[in-house]
């Protein structure tokens, strides 16, 4: 009866974490305008627990990056992508970025990190460069130093503390995470764009930042150590769920309010839509089984989550041409429900190297020595 007791609660403090995110987000202003910030939302996620929330139960959070948990972490992002992919965007980041300190720090630089997440620092993942001018790891004379950028960062001017990957002397790249002041080294300008507006994504100037061994994640190259690097996509994933399921909603509470529901072309356009939000939901839950269970091969990990990626797109792409054939003219109008998540959604779903995720999973189907049926099992039982 204990156990059951434990687990009960354990189960009703995890809905409560997926409820706070989603409430935070939901009731705060949504800013849609050029180089925007949706501070209230961090600010919400900041007050009720989200931001330490990924740490460990040791350190203060709540487990959302532990293996046993992503269901919980899954259903997170995808809750704030539903209420705004530009808060699902920076939040995302946020995650990445504490869950390869986590998994690549040492206890000390944990400890360091985690006492900044629980004093509501928000961390990000930077790794886009500019060419020329990529961020560099070099020395002088007083030790450590970095010059050059970053470019295509998400949340610039408001994440403390960024993690980005240095190309050191020799040609690899180092993980470090650089505290930075907010709104320091930032430049917006260049981030004039259709959706995701309100993410402030930029270019940030490093040059001239001192690097000390507290800032060091790991060892030179651990960043794109596979499977964690291209498995963790599926966190990406959920929160692009969300958003094809706002997209969904507004379609159909159009044809609810217009009173054109019964028209059998539009039931079927919203059933196609329905299948597609639904087809998303269900690889992106398995692809999070895959990617958080250890006993599944580090290749069918990344094949897996890369058909994900692919499911996913066509489902966002589906979803958003149904809704605006469905609602027509009006859904192009900027007050409009439909208008702003079609616009993010369609933004957000622009991610690097779709083709190569894809052709990377028909390789592994097409060399993998086992049946079709036998290509994916479920993790929970191999």
């Amino acid at each position: 009866m204990t156990i059951h007791i434990e687990r009960a609660t354990l189960a009703q403090r995890l809905a409560h974490v997926v409820e706070a995110a989603t409430s935070a987000v939901a009731h705060a202003p949504a800013p849609d305008r050029q180089g925007s910030f949706p501070s209230e939302a961090i600010a919400g996620l900041r007050a009720a627990g989200l931001l330490a929330a990924p740490l460990p139960e040791a350190l203060g959070g709540a487990g959302l990056c532990e293996p046993g948990r992503a269901a919980t972490l899954r259903d997170v992002l995808r809750g704030i992508g539903r209420a705004n992919l530009a808060v699902g965007r920076v939040y995302e980041g946020h995650v990445n970025a504490l869950a390869l300190i986590l998994r690549y720090g040492s206890d000390t630089v944990r400890a360091r990190f985690s006492a900044d997440a629980h004093a509501g620092h928000l961390f990000g993942v930077w790794n886009t460069e500019p060419e020329p001018g990529g961020l560099a790891l070099g020395a002088d004379a007083e030790g450590p130093l970095l010059t050059g950028a970053k470019s295509y960062a998400s949340g610039a001017g408001h994440v403390t503390r960024p993690l980005v990957t240095a190309r050191l002397p020799d040609g690899k790249r180092q993980m470090l995470v650089v505290p930075l002041d907010p709104d320091a080294r930032t430049d917006l300008s260049g981030w004039r764009i259709q959706g995701m507006r309100a993410t402030a994504t930029g270019t940030v100037d490093f040059s001239g930042i001192r690097i000390g061994p507290g800032e060091r994640i790991g060892a030179a190259d651990d960043y794109g150590r596979q499977p964690f690097f291209s498995g963790g996509a599926w966190r990406f994933l959920a929160v692009q769920c969300g958003g094809i399921e706002a997209v969904l909603g507004a379609h159909r509470d159009h044809l609810l309010a217009t009173g054109r529901g019964g028209d059998p072309h539009q039931r079927a356009r919203l059933g196609r839509a329905a299948t597609a939000a639904e087809t998303a939901r269900l690889f992106v839950e398995r692809a999070a089984r895959f990617a958080t269970a250890e006993s599944v091969d580090p290749e069918s990990v990344i094949a897996y989550v890369n058909l994900a990626r692919g499911a996913v797109e066509r489902a966002g792409l589906d979803v958003i041409e149904l809704a605006q054939r469905s609602v027509g003219l009006a859904g192009f109008l900027e007050d409009h429900p439909l208008e702003r998540p079609v616009r993010d959604l369609a933004t957000y779903l622009r991610q690097p190297g779709p083709d190569a995720a894809l052709a990377g999973a028909g390789a592994h189907v097409l060399d993998a020595d086992v049946p079709i049926h036998a290509l994916w099992p479920d993790p929970e039982t191999t």
